[in-house]
């Protein structure tokens, strides 16, 4: 359910604005966006896991306020995650 540190590193090299950024809007969505996919698999198969379907939730949510937050700020990179990551919106 989890992704491994060398997945994490790959996704922080491939959406940050610089070197060793781990904090921008962009890094936290894609990192999310890979944990929810995970999860998302993990409920398919286990469909009463009620825990782990709340703390999705709660990870959806912390994904869409961080867009929420971008597209405040910042509009075309904005666009230019959701192409990136094939979110609709």
């Amino acid at each position: 359910m989890s992704i491994t540190a060398e997945r994490k590193q790959v996704l922080i090299t491939e959406y940050g604005t610089k070197e060793g950024d781990t904090g921008s809007p962009e890094v936290q969505v894609a990192i999310l966006s890979e944990r929810i996919r995970n999860l998302t698999e993990h409920l398919q198969t286990h469909k009463k896991d009620v825990h782990s379907r709340r703390g999705l939730l709660i990870m959806v949510s912390q994904r869409r306020r961080l867009l929420d937050y971008l597209n405040g700020k910042a509009g075309t990179r904005y666009e230019q995650l959701i192409q990136r990551l094939g979110l609709r919106r």
